[in-house]
């Protein structure tokens, strides 16, 4: 859910924008000054839209249209036939997408929504040949920086290319610009309608596809950063060796003079050894699904260590053996061979440090000393961790897992001086997986065939390069093109609204 002051805070301000707008424009002192104003500047406003454009880039989108003809010929054929192939691979992807979202809806169990997953929900019709998506998303208010940061970088590389892309077919380019819509930042260029229109289908095609294709090569130079990150930064940061805490937040069960400190470097959860952030996840993930793992304590410790007190069954069914108020003690099943249901309450710290897991009491016998596999007995999804960041004490955590995958922040990069940065490589990793969320985006609801995005004037180019032979009146073809695109938006329609529904409702 979105906080309520942040809606009022949005609104606010664009009420105050749009209503100085309205005001300026309508006295007749400052109006004629004003709009001159806007008209050097190239702004404009309307409700919840404002937009700026500019011809200051027009030299270096000359310069980059004519740079290399022959390459980029290449380039953008191939740009031209990626983004007919994403045209078509985009109703198969939402299609399937449209059927997954039915099945989950009538389950009675759907699956978790992930709170970092990228849904697209929003796009922002064009007037003219501007060309201009922005999509939605469901992310953590913290990461909205990132997020904005993203999706106007996506824009702007997605509009690059349809301009320099019109600039090497010899259409005139009339200017670049920046626009918000409501919170959403984006990019697009304005062309001569008149000279699109007269040049051949295929060389509108490579102008048409020219924005989906870069947003593809945008997502992929994002994907190769990211995999060969501990390349690049292998002379400042080292990996494999652990997983070094980069944040953990206040209300954190982590949280406390026993527990994780930023600077941190996490060995091992339990038995299962952590060398980067992959592991620290996929060992909670271990933990959380598996029963609780348990420790190898002699006989005579245990006669030693334990306190008398009272069994008692929790609503669970779960059992509570301490009753001292303790929050060292923690009660603990084991079985001999008379009885498999006994209970002691020990001190957890001195029963788990130097103890061997176990499962069994078989796992136990060593040196013919009398030992037993104690248990924690614990709530259901209730888990005793075990976190090994030396040289500090272990800290013993007792709580769900997933508790502490979500107020802990780690990194896979461990500084090899001290005057680095933690955060730079979390930075850089969490940057690179918004680009490529958010790029592909882009690119595969662009290449949607549906009204005001780029996949409807694909769509028509591709029709007239290909059916001019086989139905030769204009008319028809384009009845043909608009009866897919009706088709195409309500494919995408049912995508997004759905989509809200399953977030919202569920």
């Amino acid at each position: 859910m979105i906080p309520v002051p942040v809606v009022v805070t949005v609104l606010g301000g664009w009420c105050a924008v749009y209503l100085a707008d309205t005001l300026l424009k309508s006295s007749n002192s400052l109006k004629a000054s004003y709009e001159d104003w806007l008209l050097t500047y190239g702004l404009s406003v309307s409700p919840f839209h404002l937009r700026w454009q500019t011809a200051l880039f027009n030299r270096q989108f000359y310069n980059w249209g004519r740079w290399k003809p022959k390459f980029l010929y290449l380039w953008f054929s191939v740009g031209m036939v990626f983004g007919i192939v994403a045209m078509f691979g985009s109703v198969i992807l939402l299609g399937k997408t449209l059927l997954q979202t039915l099945t989950q809806m009538l389950t009675e169990a759907p699956k978790a929504q992930n709170d970092r997953m990228l849904q697209v929900v929003v796009s922002v019709p064009s007037s003219g040949f501007c060309l201009r998506t922005v999509p939605g998303v469901n992310l953590p208010i913290s990461q909205l920086t990132y997020f904005f940061s993203a999706i106007l970088i996506s824009g702007v590389i997605h509009e690059v290319g349809h301009g320099v892309a019109a600039i090497r077919e010899q259409v005139r380019f009339n200017g670049f610009g920046i626009f918000i819509f409501i919170v959403y930042p984006g990019a697009f260029v304005d062309l001569f309608t008149t000279h699109l229109q007269l040049i051949s289908p295929v060389q509108q095609l490579r102008i048409f596809c020219a924005g989906v294709w870069h947003n593809f090569v945008l997502g992929v130079a994002s994907f190769m950063v990211l995999f060969l990150l501990p390349a690049i930064l292998f002379p400042f940061y080292y990996t494999g060796v652990g997983a070094l805490v980069t944040e953990v937040a206040e209300d954190s069960p982590a949280n406390g003079p026993r527990g994780l400190f930023v600077g941190d470097l996490v060995t091992n959860l339990q038995d299962c050894p952590v060398y980067n952030v992959e592991d620290w996840n996929s060992c909670l993930g271990d933990i959380s699904e598996k029963s609780q793992v348990g420790y190898c304590v002699s006989a005579a410790t245990l006669q030693q260590l334990s306190f008398p007190a009272r069994v008692y069954r929790r609503l669970d069914g779960t059992v509570e053996c301490c009753s001292n108020n303790s929050l060292t003690d923690i009660c603990f099943s084991y079985s001999n061979k008379l009885d498999s249901h006994l209970y002691a309450c020990l001190p957890a710290r001195k029963v788990i440090e130097a103890s061997k897991v176990c499962r069994t009491n078989m796992d136990c016998h060593k040196d013919f000393v009398p030992s037993f596999c104690v248990t924690p007995s614990l709530e259901n999804q209730t888990r005793l961790i075990r976190v090994k960041h030396p040289p500090h004490i272990d800290m013993l955590y007792v709580g769900h897992p997933m508790h502490l995958q979500y107020t802990v922040s780690l990194s896979s990069f461990v500084p090899r001086q001290n005057f680095l940065s933690i955060d730079l490589p979390v930075v850089i990793e969490t940057f690179c997986k918004y680009l490529i969320s958010l790029s592909g985006a882009l690119a595969v609801i662009n290449a949607v065939p549906c009204f005001a995005l780029d996949g409807q004037w694909i769509l028509n180019s591709f029709l007239e390069a290909t059916l001019s032979s086989l139905i030769v009146e204009k008319q028809n073809r384009e009845l043909v093109g608009f009866l897919i695109l009706l088709a195409g938006s309500a494919l995408l329609a049912a995508n997004v609204a759905l989509g809200l529904w399953m977030v919202t409702a569920r």
